[in-house]
């Protein structure tokens, strides 16, 4: 899932920060595929030594070597690279309550977040479809609202349980 992992205060980019920061390219690696690893490794050592050069060489270098990293995590999760997004991204609220959760290791509000959005995002749709489901036979129109309504909330509900069961066994990322 490549959510906001080409944004410059992304996991990627964070990562590979830290990776050239402690001259470590252990902190990186596990962000590409294992047959990505030695472009990623080959572009890591060229870093290194160009940071040495300058100032300005080490910033070009860095900037490199990020879109380095990134590209090759998007490739393998099979999805095309466009470039470093900027920081400070809007991805709503989700993202920085999942990473929160991770970094204080307490997923409730996370967890009441993601499943009160749910349980409303279900009851509004089976409202909708309670109240189109008496409609006059006659009527086509209502007849339409009512059955595109209750298509619309049997999809949502196999869509939801179709991600979550799929869920339940994740891509290895490596």
């Amino acid at each position: 899932m490549a959510l906001h992992c080409d944004t410059m205060d992304g996991p990627v980019v964070t990562a590979a920060e830290l990776a050239l920061e402690m001259e470590n390219i252990n902190y990186i690696i596990p962000y590409v595929k294992k047959n990505f690893e030695g472009e990623l490794r080959e572009a890591f050592d060229r870093t290194i030594v160009v940071r040495e050069l300058s100032g300005d060489a080490a910033e070009v270098a860095d900037y490199w070597f990020f879109e380095t990293a990134v590209r090759l995590h998007m490739l393998g999760e099979g999805k095309s690279y466009t470039g470093i997004k900027q920081s400070g991204l809007n991805w709503g609220p989700v993202v920085h309550k999942a990473e929160e959760a991770i970094e204080t290791g307490d997923k409730i509000e996370l967890e009441e977040f993601l499943l009160e959005f749910i349980t409303e995002s279900f009851e509004r749709r089976f409202v909708e479809v309670m109240s189109k489901k008496e409609y006059d036979l006659n009527d086509t129109e209502a007849a339409r609202d009512y059955v595109n309504s209750m298509l619309e909330f049997i999809l949502f509900s196999h869509k939801l349980y179709a991600y979550i069961d799929e869920a339940k066994y994740p891509n290895d990322i490596n």
